[in-house]
């Protein structure tokens, strides 16, 4: 027994160093981290139970039959993070560059069915060269098996991508399938490589460039969290775990502790005296959220728009707010997609939707026309109408017509509205609206200038105020903004046991 224990030692050893001490070297001179490593750093210490270490490829074809690939090219198993079990897989780019095989997607697919019974986040790190061509078709099987395992966890459990090293071809969908990624400055991610562009467009691009992290946050909006390193990366991960729940039965954990709700005069000198003059929302969420942490996601995307996760009380919140500094907060394309599937997640994985209001519309011109702002912005209005959380909604300054609506406005379910003194509630804005209502006035006055002002002063009067809104019941109360996050605690707490029923049905058919 004593011989077959060394033995059986020996071959563990053997296993866990991967590739080899070279290529350990030389995945650390580009700045990375190997798979072990990033698992030790990313989980408990000693809470790792790892899963078919000894996996092998069975593939023949072009001399594979001699290839010894330890764990065949990827980590798999079962951890905990901060005392919560988790699910992992971690490609080994020492092994054959990661390549992704039969065996080696099994492995994935397996960690993932594991997650999926028992109600755990999954989490892939992924840095890989792609799949094996050796294993041909059983490569491209094996690969379709995790694609279809992500959309089985999909609404189920939380699944977070981070990109490491190279994610080139399909392999590259599999994080899209996922509910976030994120991706260091060491990573590239992309469908077609520069070489495959240039040989079928002629355009000439550095992979950096083409996939590199400025470019999938940035310009695709395919990424959600930008990292300098592995490090780095691993940190973020940890931190937008602690605000999401183990799966879509659960609430998210709550931070135990006492929790000021006294109020907050700075709040009432945020929103400038000039109704055209732009402030940073960033400002409001900051005297919202506890200690003023906001976990922000996509940041560099579609910036007039802003998500992300904070917390109330100690409870997890997803915060919807437009970027008044950007686009003046006008709600397009981008903007749409951004915040409709941040809300669907939400409303998947029961965290209350808290939404800011400073938004003048959609944006107008051909390239949006042309661009679909018409499905796209429908995105906004059918993802807050199918949301059963608990919805809290904040007009801040401007809510104007469809924008205002898509925004989460009473009706489309809104639990509460609140508004403040500064806000504007109407069909659009008091300049194009005197120009439409009073036009005949103002072109028959003898200063139609004057006439055109005073008249615009009469409907911003009128209707560009909250009151009518609130006479009406679209507006539950009228709030001192100082008083914004007690108001939002309290509503919070009212609804924590709230009950949405819908219609049965397979699924809604979401605007695509």
């Amino acid at each position: 027994m004593r011989e077959k224990l060394a033995e059986l030692q020996q071959k563990r050893e053997k296993l866990y160093q991967g590739g080899g001490p070279e290529r350990i070297e030389k995945q650390h001179q580009q700045g990375k981290l190997t798979a072990r490593e990033r698992l030790e750093r990313l989980i408990d210490q000693d809470s790792f139970q790892e899963f078919s270490l000894f996996a092998r490829h069975r593939c023949t074809h072009f001399g594979m039959e001699s290839q010894e690939l330890p764990a065949d090219g990827v980590v798999t198993g079962a951890a905990k993070i901060d005392g919560r079990l988790v699910h992992v897989a971690s490609q080994d780019f020492t092994v054959f560059g990661g390549s992704a095989g039969e065996i080696h997607c099994n492995k994935i697919v397996e960690a993932m069915q594991a997650s999926l019974k028992t109600g755990t986040p999954f989490i892939f790190i992924n840095d890989s060269g792609g799949a094996r061509v050796q294993e041909g078709v059983d490569s491209l099987g094996g690969y379709g098996r995790v694609f279809y395992a992500n959309v089985e966890l999909s609404g189920v459990v939380p699944q977070i991508s981070l990109i490491c090293g190279p994610c080139a071809g399909g392999a590259a969908y599999s994080p899209a399938l996922t509910d976030f990624i994120i991706q260091t400055r060491q990573a590239q991610m992309f469908i077609t490589g520069p070489q495959v562009i240039k040989q079928v467009t002629g355009e000439e691009v550095t992979a950096e460039d083409l996939g590199g992290v400025d470019a999938q946050m940035g310009y695709s909006g395919v990424v959600h969290f930008e990292a300098e390193n592995d490090e780095e990366a691993i940190e973020i991960c940890q931190r937008l775990l602690s605000y999401l729940p183990s799966n879509n039965l659960e609430d998210p954990p709550v931070i135990p502790g006492q929790y000021s709700v006294a109020p907050n005069p700075a709040m009432r000198d945020i929103i400038p005296d000039d109704p055209k003059k732009a402030y940073d929302v960033h400002d409001v969420i900051d005297g919202i959220v506890d200690d003023g942490d906001f976990l922000e996601i996509q940041p560099k995307y579609a910036q007039n728009i802003v998500v992300g996760f904070g917390r109330l009380t100690g409870h997890t919140i997803g915060i919807i707010a437009n970027q008044p500094k950007v686009l003046a907060g006008v709600l397009d394309v981008n903007s749409s997609d951004k915040a409709a599937r941040f809300i669907r997640f939400c409303n998947a994985f029961n965290i209350p939707l808290v939404t800011l209001v400073d938004v003048p519309g959609f944006l107008p011109g051909v390239d949006q026309e042309y661009g679909g702002i018409i499905r796209h912005g429908a995105k906004m209005l059918f993802a807050y109408s199918a949301a059963t959380v608990p919805k809290l909604t904040v007009v801040l300054r401007k809510a104007y017509g469809g924008g205002y609506l898509a925004m989460c406005a009473k009706d489309l379910g809104a639990d509460r509205v609140y508004a403040w003194p500064s806000a504007e509630i109407a069909v659009m804005g008091a300049e194009g609206a005197a120009e439409i209502v009073f036009r005949k006035e103002i072109k028959s006055a003898e200063d139609p200038a004057a006439m055109r002002q005073q008249k615009i002063h009469e409907y911003r009067e009128k209707f560009a105020n909250p009151y009518l809104a609130a006479s009406r019941g679209l507006v539950d109360d009228i709030i001192d903004p100082a008083e914004t996050r007690r108001y939002l605690a309290r509503a919070l707490e009212a609804l924590e046991t709230k009950r949405g029923m819908r219609p049965s049905k397979k699924h809604g058919l979401i605007p695509l």
